[in-house]
């Protein structure tokens, strides 16, 4: 009996070895950017995070099976100014000590065409959870694909900017969340 046991799973190692392994999807953090745009009297800033991570499971033929986690350092955020980075952190703004990540995490992906998708999914920040859809178009050039995009949010639907920076005449409501993100191992488009 006890040989017949070391027989199956000797057999049933050298068929699982046999199988092609799929490639890891991976972000790559040095190649990527996450950058967020606003306008402040009337006057465009804009900043950056630079600590943020994905888990991508994406496969053109699987969509239905395919996902996306996305989890963003609201600590690292910056505008490029010690002043209003050392105000980004706090309560009125991302909240940080409370609330140090912000997430998405997708619900469905559909094609578009000419190497277009639309994300489906649910935004986190700052506790604040919203349904959005990302529209992003990826291009591959060698083993390396790249999700680009515009995600535009409300930053007041996440509580980003209370009590007196509340007014939309100081800092604009409207948001543009940019993105480029750098994979490895993702299938042929």
């Amino acid at each position: 009996m006890t040989r017949q046991l070391y027989l199956s799973t000797a057999l049933l190692a050298g068929l699982m070895a046999s199988l092609p392994v799929a490639a890891q999807q991976k972000l790559l953090p040095a190649q990527s950017e996450l950058a967020f745009s606003a306008k402040q009297m009337g006057v465009p800033m804009t900043g950056y995070f630079k600590k943020f991570d994905a888990q991508i499971s994406f496969d053109t033929s699987k969509l239905a099976t395919s996902k996306v986690a996305f989890t963003v350092d609201m600590g690292s955020a910056t505008l490029g100014s010690k002043e209003a980075d050392s105000e980004l952190p706090t309560a009125t703004w991302f909240n940080v000590p409370k609330f140090p990540q912000a997430s998405f995490t997708s619900s469905g992906i559909k094609a578009l065409g000419a190497g277009k998708f639309e994300v489906a999914g649910q935004l986190s920040i700052k506790g604040q959870v919203q349904n959005v859809q990302v529209p992003l178009t990826m291009t591959q050039t060698g083993a390396l694909t790249v999700a680009t995009g515009v995600l535009p949010i409300k930053r007041l639907a996440f509580k980003i900017g209370d009590g007196e920076w509340a007014d939309t005449s100081m800092v604009a409501d409207d948001v543009q969340v940019r993105f480029k993100l750098s994979l490895t191992g993702v299938g042929k488009l």
